[in-house]
């Protein structure tokens, strides 16, 4: 079996694969200081709960954006698991051409959806769409070219900016809605920002296109792809063409295939 990890800002998502079937999903908060056994004694308790004997897993890839936990990550598995982790990163075998000035800066994130889209969707010219801490909005040929993309503040964290930065806006929840013109504080905050996030991702996507994919052919036109914790309050807006929930966590158990 294979454990994968995509250790986010604000939430470490985990994925047990049975060969090739995702078998286990969890969650939990992330927090940057957290020691070595605690994460260890964690995963394997997480485990133990879902019926999944620790011994099982022969294999663990890591998604990180998160730096200050990647030694405590690194040396729980290696003491609970006596497992070396893969983490992906530029320098690691993915099956990309990476077209970026510095690959180095790409985000392991960027790199594992790239390599789960590849996957899923071969030989399409793709943009991705992740929807987490952040929106990540980047580019693929069919080619397997990593061209680039847009960063942008993502959902929690435009709200988190409206409350922090004015006297009277609260926080409110984040889910779709049904109108633009809203009649309440909460519903405005929550139509601006949601209409605000879908209008920004259309906008993105359409100018990435027109200035990667210029052909005429319609085999040519991107495939948009949705992922990310926030991708399924947008699935009726016709954004994307589809979305993957796991996956983030599909890439990095395809980088440990391309890495074995």
């Amino acid at each position: 079996m294979t454990l994968t990890l995509d250790v986010g800002n604000s939430n470490i998502t985990g994925g047990v694969f049975d060969g090739d079937q995702l078998i286990l999903q969890f969650r939990q908060t992330t927090h940057k200081n957290s020691s070595s056994d605690e994460i260890g004694i964690f995963l394997r308790s997480v485990l133990r709960e879902n019926n999944i004997s620790p011994e099982k897993i022969t294999q663990i890839g890591i998604c990180s954006v998160v730096p200050p936990i990647n030694y405590s990550l690194s040396s729980g598995i290696l003491k609970y698991f006596g497992i070396e982790p893969l983490f992906i990163q530029a320098g690691i075998k993915n099956g990309l051409k990476l077209k970026m000035q510095n690959p180095k800066e790409i985000g392991a994130d960027l790199i594992a959806d790239s390599i789960g889209a590849v996957a899923l969707c071969p030989n399409k010219n793709l943009i991705i769409v992740d929807l987490g801490t952040a929106t990540t909005i980047h580019a693929l040929t069919k080619n397997k070219e990593y061209l680039g993309g847009t960063i942008l503040p993502g959902l929690k964290i435009s709200v988190q900016a409206l409350a922090s930065g004015t006297s009277k806006l609260p926080h409110v929840d984040i889910k779709k809605s049904e109108k633009a013109c809203a009649t309440a504080t909460i519903e405005a905050i929550q139509s601006g920002i949601y209409f605000g996030t879908a209008g920004a991702i259309k906008e993105i996507c359409h100018t990435i296109s027109s200035e990667v994919f210029k052909s005429e052919n319609p085999e040519d036109k991107p495939y948009i792809v949705g992922t990310g914790g926030f991708a399924k309050i947008f699935e009726s807006y016709n954004i994307f063409d589809e979305i993957f929930p796991e996956l983030t966590l599909i890439g990095v158990k395809k980088a440990l295939e391309l890495n074995s």
